[in-house]
């Protein structure tokens, strides 16, 4: 396997979903759930670093941030070494992320689709991602949708923010954070297993289990997660293809070695640039540009390969002549 792209899949998307790990956004079986059925990897970030072993994982991790003195895009999280500290290599000793009987990893069963009997109406925020497609999807789904410029008291607020998290979008939209859920629409609903929604801390279980219970009618799976600028597949995405770019930029490779060293093997959909060509330029550098107004982390500062293609329209695969 090429270890350039190697790297990448170690450095874009294990380390940002470990991120999302630390900050208590979810458990590790959903964010594997979410990875593989929502954004379409064969196989999600922690079973992967199981598979991997997280002595060599965490070996790769450390020795790439001090080759690149501490750059933030590469910093390794603490997850990895605590484990390692208490003797969890990953699979083959039986203990990792998950532990393992036979060598069968052991997960814990999915979150329940609630039983409410009263549906709140619902309304789409005018700035949500995909506004038209979200809204036929919950007409397909039977909800009462209202059409006023702000909620009623009684409606369930829904957001599609790209990169912002439930509660920054609440605040601006002067939303009512106690019935204001999210959903990732990054992706186009018809072409994903899984809809992930997002709470804010001020949410109130009745209106969670009614989000939850409304996109789950057509038998869809739904994940609920805590609040998460840039959700979960927004952030991993958006940092594959980030780091995929910033190498390009400092010639370490061409665009072409990079789609062609085997994406498949790595368990992504796609090459990196390949990615961010289909989910739009502009918009991965949306959520990257948002997720660092949220954390105020450099590791988000998009890459001047990145910028440049996105702001001319050009393809991430194009090579200055």
């Amino acid at each position: 396997m090429n270890l350039i792209y190697k790297t990448i899949s170690i450095l874009g998307g294990a380390t940002e979903a470990l991120q999302i790990a630390s900050e208590g956004v979810a458990d590790f079986a959903t964010l594997d759930r979410i990875l593989r059925d929502h954004a379409g990897f064969n196989f999600g970030a922690f079973e992967s670093l199981d598979a991997m072993g997280l002595d060599v994982a965490h070996s790769a991790m450390t020795s790439a941030y001090q080759k690149y003195q501490h750059e933030p895009r590469y910093r390794p999280s603490a997850l990895v070494a605590q484990r390692l500290a208490t003797g969890a290599t990953g699979q083959s000793s039986g203990e990792g992320f998950y532990k393992y009987v036979n060598n069968v990893a052991q997960v814990a069963p999915e979150q329940v689709t609630p039983l409410v009997n009263e549906m709140p109406p619902v309304w789409v925020s005018t700035r949500a991602m995909r506004r038209p497609e979200l809204l036929q999807l919950l007409k397909d789904l039977g909800a009462k949708i209202e059409t006023g410029t702000s909620p009623s008291a009684q409606a369930l607020s829904i957001v599609a923010p790209l990169g912002f998290d439930v509660t920054t979008v609440a605040i601006v939209e002067r939303l009512d954070p106690a019935r204001t859920m999210g959903i990732d629409m990054l992706i186009d609903d018809k072409l994903t297993r899984r809809r992930v929604l997002a709470t804010n801390p001020a949410t109130r279980a009745d209106m969670r289990d009614a989000a939850h219970a409304l996109f789950a009618r057509d038998s869809k799976a739904v994940t609920v997660i805590r609040d998460s600028g840039g959700f979960v597949t927004q952030r991993v995405v958006a940092n594959i293809i980030n780091i995929a770019c910033d190498m390009c930029q400092q010639g370490i490779c061409s665009p072409q070695d990079l789609e062609a060293s085997g994406s498949v093997d790595l368990g992504h959909p796609m090459g990196p640039l390949t990615m961010g060509d289909k989910y739009g330029p502009t918009e991965i550098l949306e959520v990257l540009f948002n997720v660092q107004t949220v954390y105020g982390d450099t590791r988000y500062r998009p890459s001047p390969w990145l910028r440049r293609r996105g702001a001319l329209g050009l393809s991430l695969t194009h090579i200055e002549s």
